[in-house]
């Protein structure tokens, strides 16, 4: 067996600081970043169905075009962290595309020198049903795409699933206790890392399988394992 980096990282440094009642009204807060990112999903739909046709033909992925879909997964990563996707964090997310290397969330994925031209075909819609069911489970409310239902880009913590309950126990802890629950904080940031892997392998940025498997904690193990 050996083990290779997987081309997607996620982390997230809980804040330790994290104020007990701002989680309430976050849902406000957020809200030019919602508005924003309603408009970055609709591109970044436009720009896969682009980089499809791109891949099927040359068999790469255009380098703008993928920094551009990295950036609103990093977005939307952030807007998720400060919000109710994790509450990991009170610093307010920037309005940028670009990696923020001290702020509290990253997401990077290392860019394709080549992808497969058959495997694009079938791997957004029929090699990605098993993960889809489960992240129907963690997230609920359609496929995972970043922290937010591809339909409406609907925050998780309007979701009845997993990921919303979690959160709403660490939103209620905080407020009575000041503190949030760290094994809860470290299975939010697995099942967030799950969803966005699985975001990245229907978005065609990688060929590797999301593995499946919860990496718990806000730093990224990024391994995948192989066997021979």
């Amino acid at each position: 067996m050996s083990t290779t980096t997987y081309p997607l990282r996620v982390d997230g440094s809980l804040d330790p600081r994290l104020r007990r009642w701002l989680w309430l009204v976050k849902w406000l807060l957020a809200l030019p970043h919602y508005l924003v990112l309603v408009f970055l999903w609709i591109a970044f739909v436009v720009v896969s169905v682009a980089a499809f046709i791109a891949i099927l033909v040359t068999g790469r992925y255009p380098r703008r075009l993928f920094d551009f879909n990295v950036g609103v997964l990093r977005w939307s990563w952030r807007v998720d962290y400060y919000s109710y996707g994790a509450l990991g964090t009170d610093r307010y997310p920037p309005f940028t595309l670009a990696d923020v290397t001290d702020y509290p969330a990253r997401l990077e994925i290392d860019y394709p020198d080549h992808l497969s031209r058959g495997l694009v075909l079938v791997k957004w819609w029929l090699l990605a049903i098993p993960h889809y069911l489960i992240v129907g489970v963690f997230f609920s409310g359609g496929i995972y795409l970043g922290g937010q239902a591809a339909a409406d880009a609907s925050p998780a913590w309007w979701s009845p699933g997993l990921l919303g309950l979690l959160v709403l126990f660490a939103a209620v802890a905080l407020l009575f206790t000041g503190s949030y629950p760290r094994s809860i904080f470290d299975l939010v940031l697995g099942i967030n890392r799950w969803g966005l892997r699985v975001a990245a392998y229907a978005a065609l940025m990688t060929d590797e399988y999301p593995p499946f498997r919860l990496d718990l904690g806000g730093q990224d193990p990024g391994v995948t394992a192989h066997r021979h």
